[in-house]
């Protein structure tokens, strides 16, 4: 079967490893995308605006941050109509197969990238081999690249199939900032979708492994939080002031002492803390980036109305305001067992597979709950599918690299669940 297929998956995945784009910036990745669905043929493209709800878009940059990779896209040959259906941070691309009666079935891929410097050093590959990011600062350090190149792959693989029904491919945006699930979930193309896949590479399994459904994705918040006090002269009047630095040390200190919950994990963070002037000036504002998770999405609700209880605590001790916004969420949904055990019996069959895991705790988060919640809601059934790979160093590192033998590993496994899906009814 694959065979048949003429999608260069290495090729495409360096491809897009070279030009790696950080969330609702994708505009080069997604013109490129269209560009290899218009080359495949399929019967419907929505891009931007047309597959998102622009209402539901979570985290998007100001017009000041987005504008550089609009023009970096644009000098890179994309088209103005592409460019103009994602402008103000519209990224993202629905592909959809139309092929008579028959079951409807969605896979989705994420298409980001994550702000992190990637490795010039000899012995990193994309370096080694000329692929490596041509943003500096940025790189593709998650494995997207390679989840676009999948995508790409099993809609060009089962197109040259027998398959009946419809097959949608979603290629969703910014998801390393839990900012695009929700905007793809309410786009509309997932209605009707009776079953629903997404997929991830490696996270610890090696290349031939598959993780036939993940469970337990951690349900998760990030949040931005901003004191304000008053500013006075350190030396001469500190009682004058209302110390924001002492209101985020007192909040920051006791939101690590948030009780964990006897019904499951949860986790808290604070990531980045910025502000003050000079060193002999009462702080009047300072931020912090923050992060709350759980085991379920009531898990992650708890810890976050305590971790608000506590800044609010800390603010009103030292005379100062606060105000905590939720950038982006996610909620927790887990694998249903029929799709499953589908994608399991798939796997054993399958060429170059030599460990089927049933299940396994994804112990991170990720967006593609959004999808699978909708379809369950609606009466369908999702799976979250882990692709082995090997990789060098753990995911988000500047060395991150995956085994390219995955990527055929997994358009060959996806494909076959699909084709199994219009085979039998779950």
């Amino acid at each position: 079967m694959l065979e048949d297929v003429r999608t260069d998956l290495r090729g495409l995945r360096r491809e897009f490893h070279r030009c790696p784009e950080p969330g609702w910036r994708e505009f080069r990745t997604t013109g490129r995308i269209v560009d290899e669905l218009e080359r495949i043929g399929v019967d419907e493209i929505a891009v931007g605006r047309e597959c998102l709800a622009t209402d539901a878009r979570m985290a998007v940059p100001d017009e000041e941050a987005l504008e550089p990779w609009l023009e970096r896209a644009r000098e890179a040959g994309v088209g103005e109509e592409i460019l103009e259906k994602t402008a103000g941070g519209h990224t993202g691309v629905v592909a959809v197969l139309e092929r008579g009666e028959g079951p409807s079935v969605g896979l989705r891929v994420d298409m980001d990238a994550t702000a992190i410097r990637e490795s010039a050093d000899p012995g990193h590959r994309p370096a080694d081999e000329g692929f490596r990011s041509e943003h500096e600062g940025y790189m593709h350090a998650c494995g997207h690249d390679a989840h676009v190149a999948m995508g790409i792959g099993t809609l060009e693989a089962v197109k040259r199939t027998d398959f009946e029904g419809t097959f949608t491919v979603f290629f969703q945006p910014a998801e390393e900032i839990s900012g695009g699930g929700k905007a793809m979930a309410e786009g509309g193309y997932l209605d009707g979708v009776e079953y629903l896949f997404a997929v991830h590479l490696g996270l610890d399994h090696p290349t031939g492994a598959i993780v036939a459904g993940v469970q337990k994705p951690l349900a998760m918040a990030h949040i931005t939080v901003t004191f304000e006090g008053a500013s006075a002269h350190a030396g001469k009047a500190p009682n004058e002031g209302a110390n924001a630095m002492q209101a985020v040390a007192t909040a920051i200190q006791n939101a690590y002492a948030i009780p964990r919950h006897a019904d499951g994990m949860t986790r808290v963070n604070v990531g980045s803390i910025h502000g003050g002037t000079a060193s002999n000036v009462i702080a009047e504002e300072i931020t912090l980036e923050c992060e709350v998770r759980g085991e379920t999405t009531a898990l992650m609700e708890y810890t976050r109305t305590e971790l608000e209880r506590v800044l609010y605590a800390a603010a009103e001790m030292h005379d100062c305001d606060v105000t905590p916004r939720v950038i982006s969420e996610s909620p927790s949904v887990d694998s249903d067992p029929a799709l499953r055990d589908l994608v399991g019996e798939v796997a054993r069959t399958t060429q170059c597979i030599h460990e089927v895991v049933e299940t396994a705790e994804f112990g991170a988060s990720e967006d593609a709950t959004y999808l699978m919640e909708r379809v369950q809601d609606d009466g369908g059934l999702a799976s979250y599918v882990l692709v082995g790979t090997d990789h060098p160093t753990n995911h988000q590192t500047p060395t991150f690299d995956v085994d390219e033998e995955s990527l055929e590993i997994g358009v060959g496994v996806l494909t076959e669940a699909i084709l199994e899906c219009g085979h039998r009814r779950l």
